[in-house]
């Protein structure tokens, strides 16, 4: 149907049910198409500038929205339906959700945000990450903003008000600003044709030392490869430049720009949980005894690390909206999850930002004494498998997730259930959870020894098979 007419077909409707799989625990996220639409964006526009008056936060919300082919669209049909509702809109267009989270600090007379974005997720997916009066907006909130469209509970007001305002300058001085001690390196970059590209060209031209920029140009149908850095798939295309143009190291990033990927000069490919220690190592340099979060996908012997240097481990749910509101409950400086989300609340605002990462990777590198693949070879270590990922139904992987508990409860079995179920052995550790982007189950395994790891890989498989689950046999 034509943008207008779906317009005026708007008009008429006085309530809108979202399809339910596209509300999860921490954005909205779904198919373009089949189970998102625009009316879908109008209406959450609707719903979200709603709820701000019945919690009576007044301001202006900050839009801004990703690279893919979608996002346009969706970007004008959200700002109508927060228009529709008195909302006032400050629209900085393509950006990454880092200098969304930003603008909304930094702007003046701001309730909230909304970024537009898939993330990783495949190109014909689209979604929406919001914060609202300074906090994000997920889990039980989300679920009320369902609510609200399906009753047509709407607030009745009008607000015909876009300031437009492109803040990548103000963006790119602060992040100088707080990393002024830069040695210049040799790095490639690769934001897989996802939204950091259109911020890479002002971010390298501060930078001391050679960069070289590769799939920077903005692509919604991503021709070169995926983004998303936590599939090593994904980081040939950068090892291979890293080690043709001798660089120092490779940076890549997923579509929104929240998650970090790293290689070093050797091709390694260098997880979440080392770069997380790193920052650690360096935080607690100025601020010992800092509290540090760590999701549930993260390594025992990173935990064990954290605080051995002199810090303070909190292990707790995947997913950026618990992250955020976790660091604030507990006033952590640092927080990081094996996918490469980095949260940074030192002399900053508490959000996951790739790029921050990547500069303050730099920084940090610019001071100390060893090369990063020196200082990642120094970590103690485990071995164990990388985030798996089964495919899962959005209504089966929840309930995979219940069964697993009542086994293990039969079994007699201790186990943390803040996300999933994880289980502590004396060997090693497992976890299997369900993705609350994605219809998946997600299973990690460490050991201290590749006999042990055999042994908890084959006991997760076992009873994986007793609810239903093939672990894969590659990974």
């Amino acid at each position: 149907m034509p943008l207008l007419s779906t317009l005026l077909l708007r008009k008429n409707m006085t309530s809108h049910k979202f399809a339910p799989e596209i509300l999860r625990k921490y954005d909205i996220r779904g198919t373009m198409g089949k189970t998102l639409s625009n009316e879908d964006a109008y209406y959450l526009g609707r719903s979200y500038g709603s709820l701000m008056y019945k919690r009576n936060i007044k301001g202006r919300v900050v839009i801004a929205y990703d690279g893919r082919i979608s996002s346009p669209l969706l970007s004008e049909s959200l700002i109508e339906g927060l228009n529709d509702s008195g909302v006032a809109v400050v629209n900085i267009g393509l950006a990454a959700t880092p200098v969304l989270y930003f603008s909304t600090v930094e702007l003046e007379d701001v309730a909230g945000g909304i970024m537009i974005t898939g993330s990783h997720n495949p190109a014909d997916q689209n979604g929406f990450k919001m914060i609202m009066g300074g906090k994000p907006l997920f889990d039980q909130d989300i679920t009320f903003l369902g609510s609200i469209a399906a009753a047509g509970d709407f607030v009745a007001d009008k607000a015909e008000s876009v300031t437009y305002c492109d803040m990548t300058e103000d963006y790119m001085n602060n992040l100088m600003r707080m990393h002024p001690a830069l040695k210049g390196m040799n790095v490639v970059w690769d934001p897989g044709n996802g939204v950091v590209g259109a911020h890479l060209p002002q971010l390298v031209a501060r930078l001391p030392g050679t960069h070289h920029m590769i799939n920077h140009q903005v692509d919604g149908s991503f021709p070169n490869h995926h983004p998303n850095p936590s599939v090593v798939a994904n980081l040939q295309q950068l090892i291979r430049k890293v080690e043709e143009t001798g660089s120092d190291m490779g940076m890549a990033f997923d579509g929104d720009g929240d998650r970090l990927g790293v290689v070093d000069r050797r091709g390694n490919v260098i997880w979440g949980d080392s770069l997380l220690l790193i920052m650690a190592e360096d935080l607690l340099s100025r601020h010992p005894g800092s509290k540090i979060i760590a999701d549930v996908k993260t390594g025992d012997w990173v935990f064990k690390q954290i605080e051995s240097m002199g810090g303070v481990p909190i292990i707790w749910k995947t997913g950026h909206s618990f992250i955020k509101t976790k660091m604030k409950e507990e006033g952590a400086l640092l927080a990081g999850e094996m996918s490469g989300h980095l949260f940074f609340a030192e002399d900053y605002y508490g959000f996951d930002d790739a790029i921050m990462a990547a500069v303050k990777l730099l920084s940090i590198l610019s001071s100390h004494a060893k090369s990063l693949e020196d200082i990642v070879a120094s970590m103690p270590r485990m071995q164990g498998t990388p985030e798996i990922s089964i495919p899962s139904s959005e209504d089966r992987k929840f309930k995979v997730i219940e069964e697993l508990k009542a086994i293990l409860n039969t079994r007699g079995m201790s186990f943390v259930d803040i996300d999933g179920v994880r289980v502590r052995t004396e060997s090693g550790w497992w976890l299997v959870r369900a993705s609350n982007t994605e219809a998946n189950l997600i299973l990690r395994v460490e050991s201290n020894s590749s006999a042990g790891l055999a042994e908890l890989i084959a006991y997760v498989k076992e009873l994986l098979a007793l609810v239903e689950v093939a672990f894969p046999d590659k990974y």
